[in-house]
């Protein structure tokens, strides 16, 4: 199975910027959604914003115009930039792909996902 390796998190303070990014070795990367996922402590995994195979781009209500999905499909690699964060945003990142297009904010669709990266936002 290959696969998904995330990279960029670290210490950031309020109001900072990051840029994560998830190398997915993938032969077909084109044709899968990819996403990415966060985890907080104590708390349960949840959606953050999904790209579709052709560009269509999807966020959680708490991103707020602050964070962009992107992908290069010719490097394979999935990015998040993430702006103005804030406190609440510090979680362990995770990227995933899956082939359903349909209900992708769910992670139970998802058959692939990375080891995660810690992005910790100082107040």
């Amino acid at each position: 199975q290959v696969q998904l390796v995330e990279s960029g998190g670290g210490l950031v303070q309020a109001g900072g910027s990051a840029r994560l990014s998830c190398e997915a070795p993938l032969r077909t990367f084109r044709s899968y959604t990819m996403a990415w996922f966060r985890q907080a402590l104590g708390k349960e995994r949840e959606f953050v914003a999904a790209i579709s195979r052709n560009g269509d781009r999807s966020y959680a209500d708490f991103v707020k115009d602050r964070f962009t999905i992107s992908r290069d499909n010719d490097k394979t690699t999935l990015y998040l930039q993430m702006n103005s964060l804030k406190p609440e945003d510090t979680a362990v990142y995770y990227c995933a792909r899956t082939r359903n297009s349909n209900n992708f904010r769910m992670s139970a669709l998802y058959d692939l996902w990375g080891q995660g990266t810690q992005v910790t936002v100082s107040s």
